[in-house]
């Protein structure tokens, strides 16, 4: 932490609690982007003011905090109920990060005051375990709305992180209960807050679309209690971190360097939980009620999200499905419903700008897809769930494929995780009752032999049921929906029936 501080009488708006109030009733309730930004400006003026006493300054760090949480919540909503443009998108995340970074220094001076043992510090003993897990709080949601966004993940902010759960433990107040703001439900601990930053981390965040980053991070906070940390090694120990070095936790693959600042973390009792909500959801084909998530959410999105986290907070290694191997070569790739069919077959897509390429490096290839290197993030396009239409260097055909991971390196670099669905497609004519439209046959040679097909559709265009008639290799087929099987922004991907019409019928 920093050290802010010094002497002399406060020559500041906030030097009386009366006027602090009224300058904090004073901001816009309406405007959520312009409170936080006026609140994390007076996090930055008291923060760096000089003369006030360690316990008011505390007092009106959390005053100032607490008149923001109606607004980061209020964004939060907007961000994930609403369907925003993406300079919406990035303003939102902007300033809820801008807020946090603010509250978390100001939470950062006071526990620096504490751990120094500056003048007056004293009188703050009593509220050191709630400045913690504020400070830790607010970490947690920095790093949670970077990974909403894909990375790339500050540094710092495990190096403090680290240094406030050191702080907590070496005063004996790391498992402290409080109640972290006024009027929410349960208490929570120092301990209990850095470790919603550490399973979140551990989660996998770059495979999950932001309502699923949303979800983990509350089921998380339902689970807070039941994930725990030792100084020690222990067999249902999945990860390791050092609070001294920083840095986000590790794999526990093997042991780590000794160190007086590791911490090994377990969540075989989460699982457990997991499993039995898992259950519950499946047997009643609903989410319950009493598990207090805060929304509604659909039950295939819930068991999504507990699967994927019970298997990356088991203490075994998620199995490949298939073994990687090391490569370098460049990837032809184009992007959304509209670019793979300019792709495949130019005449059929007048969006030329979604049907230009872009060039990638393969890092790595399976059987099952790519890992790649952007070299160039272009636009906002580039996300989990996003269709790609993809050619080696020195192919001739175009792979289909969905993008699966996403993760930035730096602004401008990102790594890709690329799931393939065909090594081949063709553009193909369907109909169905008056309407007429285009679609993408996965593998079509594959599929004469089969008594299934798979088509890319345009969002929307089918409706649940309904029989497609369709012409490929000079074959006249109708298709039988059996289920959707994914889907994105602008495509959905089915599963069909085939019968194959003779000529004439």
């Amino acid at each position: 932490m920093l050290k802010f501080f010094g002497g002399g009488k406060p020559d500041h708006p906030m030097a009386a609690i009366k006027e602090a109030r009224d300058i904090l009733e004073a901001v816009p309730a309406n405007d959520a982007y312009k409170a936080l930004e006026e609140l994390a400006h007076w996090h930055e003026s008291v923060r760096v003011a000089e003369g006030f006493k360690p316990e008011y300054l505390a007092q009106l760090v959390q005053l100032i905090d607490e008149a923001a949480q109606s607004h980061t919540r209020k964004l939060a909503r907007e961000y994930l109920s609403t369907r925003l443009s993406k300079f919406q998108e990035g303003r939102i995340r902007g300033t809820i990060i801008d807020y946090w970074k603010q509250a978390v220094l100001a939470f950062g001076a006071c526990l620096d005051l504490y751990a120094s043992g500056a003048k007056g510090a004293d009188a703050l003993k009593q509220i050191a375990p709630l400045l913690a897990a504020r400070a830790l709080r607010g970490l947690a949601s920095q790093m949670k709305w970077l990974y909403v966004r894909y990375g790339p993940l500050d540094p710092a902010l495990w190096a403090q992180a680290g240094k406030v759960l050191l702080l907590a433990e070496g005063k004996k107040f790391s498992r402290s209960k409080v109640s972290v703001y006024p009027g929410s439900a349960g208490e929570s601990t120092p301990e209990e807050e850095f470790l919603r930053a550490v399973m979140l981390s551990v989660s996998s965040p770059d495979g999950l679309l932001p309502l699923e980053v949303e979800l983990a991070e509350r089921f998380i906070a339902r689970f807070s209690g039941h994930f725990d940390v030792a100084a020690d090694p222990r067999p249902e120990a999945a990860y390791w971190l050092d609070l001294v070095a920083g840095g986000p936790p590790q794999r526990l693959a093997r042991a780590p360097q000794s160190s007086p600042g590791l911490r090994y973390v377990a969540a075989s009792r989460a699982i457990q939980e997991i499993e039995q909500i898992i259950q519950r959801v499946r047997n009643a084909n609903a989410v319950p009620s009493d598990l207090g998530l805060g929304g509604t959410f659909e039950p295939d999105v819930v068991l999504s999200v507990l699967e994927h986290l019970a298997m990356y907070w088991s203490p075994k290694l998620p199995e490949r499905k298939a073994t990687r191997h090391k490569v370098k070569s460049r990837l032809a790739v184009a992007h959304g419903f509209d670019g793979v069919l300019g792709m495949l077959d130019p005449s059929s897509s007048l969006d030329f700008e979604a049907a230009a390429t872009e060039s990638w490096i393969v890092d790595n290839v399976s059987t099952g897809g790519f890992g790649a290197v952007v070299p160039e993030i272009k636009g906002d396009w580039l996300k989990i769930g996003c269709l790609l239409a993809m050619q080696p260097e020195g192919g001739n055909n175009w792979l289909i494929g969905v993008i699966r991971r996403f993760s930035r390196e730096s602004q401008q670099q990102g790594m890709v995780g690329i799931q393939t669905l065909a090594k081949s497609a063709q553009v193909i004519p369907i109909r169905f009752a008056t309407v007429s439209d285009t679609g993408i046959l996965l593998d079509p040679l594959a599929q004469s032999t089969r008594s299934e097909a798979h088509l890319l559709l345009r969002a929307g265009v089918i409706l649940e049921g309904r029989n497609i008639e369709t012409q490929a290799d000079g074959r006249s087929l109708l298709l039988l929906p059996a289920g959707l099987a994914a889907s994105g922004d602008d495509y959905e991907l089915w599963r069909f029936k085939q019968m194959i019409r003779e000529t004439g019928e």
